[in-house]
């Protein structure tokens, strides 16, 4: 049921006490997990009714399959593995960057340029160690909830269009509610929204080594930057939005983003983040984001039997004061 009491994105713009467009104290003036707090304990119980044959898909790529990674700022890790003796194994990662893989963007990860952090956080507040606004945050409340999947790549090429993954092309939220409603199913809110673009299978499949490293700079298939984008994921109540891409956007976000902040609108040197949604739906909404998940596998078993949702279980690291998050994250059919 819709809680006719809850804030549209519509109704958030026009707010006078918080940042135009912001959720800060929706949930309390102390809350460190945004969306998250859509996965209520009756839509857990619900989604635990979606199990019928107990199929498990895992929804993560290897810790080290993004060679290079596409953000040129992360390593890939090393693996170390020692023994005490001939009979005994330990190991230990160097480099191991936690948004590296499949992974979730914790509340810290973004600050909006003008406002600050989710809930007007403290920056001072943010360090390794302290709990505040931490990933752990995620840990402590828990992940499992209705996951549904939306192929767009594949409703686009049953169309005739392959989508331009390397020319970074916007998906506008009409083709990812035409290809829902082709697939019959209906988005509720507290979802975890997948929305499977095909361009981790392109990064990792269809480029080699070489092809990977001349995408330079980056860019990457994903939502189109608009504010149609950050109106629908906030009005459905998604509790978390998923996607196969580098940003789940679009990347870069394009020239004339609404996003952009008045100063670079005006002609201050623009960085490799300005005008994405990323500076909207983390800081001002706590918009729950996943990327770089692995859906071919879940695309191909949604599509054999006509069942597009799931229950689906992330649990991310308790690492206290995280940024990000492996995702490692399962569907549950």
């Amino acid at each position: 049921m819709t809680d006719p009491t809850f804030p549209t994105y519509a109704q958030l713009l026009a707010r006078t006490d918080a940042p135009p467009g912001s959720a800060w104290g929706v949930w309390g003036a102390g809350d460190e997990i945004g969306t998250l707090n859509h996965l209520t304990p009756e839509r857990v119980r619900d989604a635990a009714a979606l199990v019928r044959t107990g199929e498990r898909i895992r929804l993560d790529h290897p810790l080290e399959a993004f060679d290079p990674p596409p953000a040129p700022a992360r390593k890939l890790l090393r693996h170390t593995m020692f023994g005490a003796n001939e009979h005994h194994r330990d190991e230990y990662l160097d480099g191991f960057y936690t948004q590296g893989s499949s992974q979730l963007d914790g509340l810290r990860h973004f600050a909006h340029p003008e406002h600050g952090f989710y809930n007007g956080t403290d920056p001072g507040r943010l360090q390794p160690g302290l709990p505040t606004l931490g990933v752990n945050r995620y840990s402590e409340h828990g992940i499992v909830g209705r996951g549904v999947l939306v192929d767009v790549e594949a409703h686009l090429r049953a169309r005739g269009h392959l989508i331009d993954h390397d020319a970074g092309e916007p998906i506008e939220v009409a083709t990812v509610v035409e290809a829902a409603a082709g697939q019959g199913v209906e988005l509720r809110p507290g979802d975890i929204l997948m929305v499977r673009t095909g361009w981790g299978h392109h990064y990792l499949h269809e480029l080699d080594p070489d092809g990977r490293r001349a995408l330079t700079p980056l860019r990457a298939s994903g939502l189109a930057a608009s504010l149609e984008t950050v109106e629908w994921l906030w009005d459905n109540r998604f509790a978390v939005v998923a996607s196969d891409t580098f940003a789940v956007e679009a990347w870069p976000a394009p020239e004339d983003s609404p996003f952009l902040t008045a100063a670079e609108r005006a002609g201050t040197d623009r960085i490799p983040h300005s005008g994405l949604m990323h500076r909207v739906l983390i800081p001002l909404l706590g918009m729950v984001l996943g990327e770089l998940w692995a859906l071919d596998e879940l695309a191909a078993a949604c599509a054999a039997d006509g069942r597009w949702d799931c229950m689906l279980v992330a649990t991310p690291l308790n690492l206290t004061g995280g940024v990000g998050s492996p995702s490692n994250a399962v569907a549950i059919r």
